[in-house]
């Protein structure tokens, strides 16, 4: 039963982060029509990401990481920010142009792809998921409707 419970409760938060992110994309698309800059709306949206983040770490009670264990980290651990500006800089300017549902479907077609390689080598400390038939038939099916939603 608790296993039941947390497969709908995870699908359900799940649900919710991909409504999440819709909203980002459209927020970030009018804040960038509003300052004139993606580059702008995208450093507004990581203050306002940034501030969220450490009201939930405060309100947890989160300890604040120790210099030592900071130092100890892998430095492409560090890179998460990096590579969630590119995302937001590249959503802020396609979403307008390719329509939210042609963006988050190539989105998620290229999260898909890179998501199998990442499972089947292990990358970046990742467990080994080895590539299979079925995970590729639904890799392709996913494509298959990314190729529907872009008619």
């Amino acid at each position: 039963m608790q296993q039941l419970f947390f497969l709908l409760g995870g699908s359900l938060l799940a649900v919710m982060a991909g409504l999440s992110f819709v909203m980002q994309q459209a927020v970030n698309v009018n804040l960038r029509a509003s300052l004139g800059s993606a580059a702008w709306a995208g450093f507004v949206s990581y203050v306002g990401g940034s501030v969220c983040m450490l009201v939930i770490a405060l309100a947890l009670r989160d300890p604040t990481p120790h210099l030592g264990v900071i130092v100890k980290s892998n430095w492409w651990a560090w890179t998460g920010g990096l590579f969630g500006a590119i995302y937001i800089g590249i959503a802020i300017v396609l979403v307008p142009r390719l329509g939210t549902a042609a963006f988050v479907t190539l989105l998620v077609a290229g999260q898909m792809l890179a998501s199998l390689a990442f499972d089947h080598y292990g990358l970046f400390g990742l467990a080994r998921h080895p590539v299979d038939l079925y995970r590729l038939l639904g890799a392709a099916l996913l494509v298959a409707g990314v190729v529907l939603v872009r008619l």
